[in-house]
């Protein structure tokens, strides 16, 4: 049990962030939304309530489509595009998908390779995009689930203020639609260039997201 923990360290840690900080966003959600109940004169919600409401659940999901298309649009971009000096760029000889032998793949795989490395037909080439795909997928996913909950929850402020509903497509062109949407991707943009860049001339001791602290300015790609 020992070793399954340290071996799968940041897994669950990170786990374990992410549910203590979602029941935290649920009590301090409900609370402010109780507040704003009571302000209205309406009966304040349950916790159970908040939940599963759409006011929590747009709140939520808002948040994970950024987080998503950050990774999607780093995992995708960085393929062709170099920060000279960063631990978070590649060498900048190496801009572009790379060989085979670089990438151990077809007939330059290892034993220990994944199965469909080794092939050089669509599964070879599905796996070697694997991870931006699903990272993308799940942006869109996220963003769709972020959109419907967005949507439930702006017509229920529209009927609360004795305004007609809109349809979904009427919410996509909605100030309120893209003012969530957009306050979210500028930051993550913000975050990853900042990263790529700060990383070149700091360093963060044992981080792996961090060059070795000797390290010249001018090493790419270099981790410690």
């Amino acid at each position: 049990m020992r070793r399954i923990l340290r071996d799968n360290g940041v897994g669950l840690g990170f786990g374990a962030l992410f549910l203590l900080t979602l029941a935290g966003q649920a009590f301090a959600g409900q609370a402010q939304y109780n507040d704003q109940q009571a302000a209205y004169g309406a009966e304040p919600v349950t916790v159970l309530q908040y939940v599963t409401s759409s006011t929590f659940a747009v709140d939520v999901v808002e948040n994970w489509q950024s987080e998503y298309l950050q990774f999607f649009l780093y995992i995708f971009l960085t393929v062709w595009l170099v920060q000279r000096g960063s631990a978070e760029s590649k060498d900048i000889e190496k801009v572009g998908p790379e060989s085979d032998q670089d990438q151990k793949t077809g007939a330059f795989a290892r034993d220990d390779s994944p199965a469909w490395a080794r092939r050089q037909d669509w599964r070879g080439a599905l796996f070697s995009r694997s991870l931006g795909i699903v990272m993308g997928t799940i942006f869109v996913l996220s963003w769709l689930a972020q959109s419907v909950a967005g949507w439930a929850a702006y017509n229920s402020e529209q009927l609360g203020n004795r305004e007609d509903p809109v349809t979904w497509l009427a919410y996509l062109g909605e100030p309120d639609f893209w003012n969530r949407t957009l306050q979210n991707w500028q930051s993550e943009m913000l975050a990853v260039g900042s990263m790529a860049v700060l990383a070149v001339y700091l360093r963060q001791r044992g981080s792996p997201e961090s060059k070795p602290v000797g390290a010249a300015h001018a090493d790419t790609g270099e981790t410690g």
